[in-house]
């Protein structure tokens, strides 16, 4: 399963088995690190597992979430439960999952160092001093830190993880000043070069359905959809505290 793979580049501070589903935590920082990964059997009944799955989350203090497959029997019975889509996660509640080729080409100067830059950090978090979590989540594994300078200034950014033979694309951002410079596509390209030195063969990106400019960037790179994902979160009344 592609979302098994993607969910390995992007670590948890915690992470808690119930069957296949993976519960997760990570300060709050992003909602895949913070929400469990239901795919698979749980090993208990649907309302035994999504139960677990608040009790998780209040514990860690984060709203209850579960990301599932879309349009799966998994999703029909996770709503059947009086689960609702998670909306409060707008813009990015729907995320389209797209796979595709190792870019590659000129890399308008970028880079991709061992080590992120206090203006990587910058870019891709909105602090040159993020906190632990941040520095776990996007620091684990096997990364590469992608950047692009213009007159002193880190103009754009990108993370790449490796898993397996995929290269994990994430947090490709660009500041609005040096956009339209062909740096995205840079960044790619680099990033590209970089993986297949690694010995990945194709690229696996996690897209918020709404962002439309940065899926058709991955359109124009060859990139096509592989399969969509949605947050869901419980109902009025489907997941209350436990009395103490």
């Amino acid at each position: 399963m592609l979302e098994l793979t993607c969910s390995q580049a992007w670590t948890p501070l915690l992470e808690r088995r119930i069957g296949d589903w993976r519960l997760r935590w990570a300060d709050g920082f992003t909602a895949r690190a913070n929400s469990a990964l239901a795919i698979g059997d749980p090993g208990k009944p649907l309302p035994d597992a999504l139960r677990a799955v608040c009790d998780f989350a209040h514990h860690h203090a984060i709203p209850p979430v579960v990301q599932v497959i879309q349009d799966t029997s998994g999703e029909d019975a996770i709503a059947a439960r009086g689960w609702v889509q998670y909306v409060e996660h707008r813009p990015a509640h729907e995320v389209s999952v797209l796979t595709g080729p190792l870019s590659h080409g000129t890399s308008a100067g970028a880079v991709i160092l061992d080590e992120p830059t206090s203006g990587w950090w910058e870019m891709t978090t909105g602090s040159a001093e993020p906190a632990e979590a941040p520095r776990h989540v996007l620091g684990t594994g096997k990364v590469g830190f992608g950047v692009v300078e213009v007159d002193g200034v880190t103009a754009g950014a990108v993370r790449g993880a490796i898993v397996g033979e995929w290269l994990h694309i994430g947090r490709l951002e660009v500041r609005a000043e040096f956009r339209r410079r062909g740096l995205a596509r840079g960044l790619m390209n680099a990033a590209g070069g970089w993986a297949a030195a690694q010995g990945a063969t194709g690229i696996v990106l996690q897209v918020a359905v709404a962002n439309s400019g940065a899926l058709k960037l991955y359109e124009n790179l060859g990139c096509t959809e592989h399969h969509r994902y949605r947050y869901w979160a419980p109902g009025p009344g489907a997941c209350e505290d436990r009395p103490s």
